[in-house]
């Protein structure tokens, strides 16, 4: 095996690492991992990134479908908005120069940096959330806590999902930064439930932009992506396995900063071009 696949496959590690160690929200890594440390071009590193993000939130889907940890109804709900969404934000990303967009993705990622430290900061915020109230501001639960699926409560869930699969496929990212706090939000749903199905949706609509990738005729070496997923693979168990040992707080104000470097490292690459 030469350096470049050694390189690929720690790198995807560390991609996964990140997932593993804090949900969703690690797949934002990828991108710039792809372009700044592999020199894939960004608009090929956006397709490795689907695939490899997808391969990844399979895994975790399976794992947690295993303990009854997925909502199957509102889950394929959300992602067939989802799907729609992402072959959609692959076709904008197509009319985007390459500098504005990755401008907007750095961007997206100081977003994500301070919801996370603001989030880790709320009262509360190392407790495990198993439950949620049967009541948010559109949906409702009944007794047995089976979402109340009305015209109403279907078209928030949607909207939602379209956005989310719009911003997957323009930026090759899982969409878990969205999707988890939607869930517990607008579906009345528990924490741990609202993340297995959010694996399910990254799987569902990673899939949808890869293959919207795909059939566009853009360019994605199997051979890459096939490394990177390896990497990540191995990274998810653990990360997985040292956040079981870590303050939920800690972890999440860590990787806010890492984000904001990351996010400063492409808008300096990006300036200086």
């Amino acid at each position: 095996m030469d350096t470049i696949a050694i390189l690929t496959i720690v790198l995807g590690a560390f991609v996964g690492f990140s997932l593993g160690l804090t949900g969703g929200g690690g797949a934002i890594f990828a991108v710039p991992i792809l372009i700044y440390g592999l020199g894939v071009p960004a608009r090929e590193a956006v397709g490795i990134s689907l695939l490899t993000v997808g391969s990844t939130a399979f895994v975790g889907f399976v794992q947690r479908a295993r303990r009854r940890m997925v909502e199957f109804p509102t889950g394929l709900l959300f992602a067939f908005a989802g799907m729609i969404g992402a072959p959609i934000g692959s076709k904008l990303a197509d009319y985007i120069p390459e500098p504005v967009l990755l401008a907007l993705f750095a961007g997206l990622m100081i977003l994500i940096a301070v919801r996370m430290w603001l989030k880790a900061n709320e009262k509360g915020a190392n407790l495990p959330i198993l439950d949620s109230d049967n009541a948010g501001p559109t949906c409702r639960r009944d007794p047995e806590g089976r979402l109340r699926l009305t015209s109403q409560c279907a078209m928030l869930l949607g909207v939602v999902g379209l956005s989310a699969g719009i911003l997957t496929g323009m930026f090759g990212v899982g969409g878990g930064f969205i999707i988890v706090p939607a869930l517990v939000s607008f579906a009345c749903m528990g924490m741990q439930r609202a993340i297995g199905t959010s694996l399910l949706i990254i799987t569902l609509v990673s899939l949808s932009g890869t293959s919207g990738h795909l059939l566009a005729g853009k360019e994605l070496s199997l051979q890459t992506a096939g490394l990177f997923t390896l990497g990540s693979l191995v990274g998810l168990f653990l990360g997985s396995w040292l956040a079981q040992r870590m303050a939920g707080p800690m972890l999440q104000r860590l990787f806010a900063v890492s984000i904001v470097l990351v996010a400063a490292y492409v808008i300096f690459q990006t300036v200086t071009r």
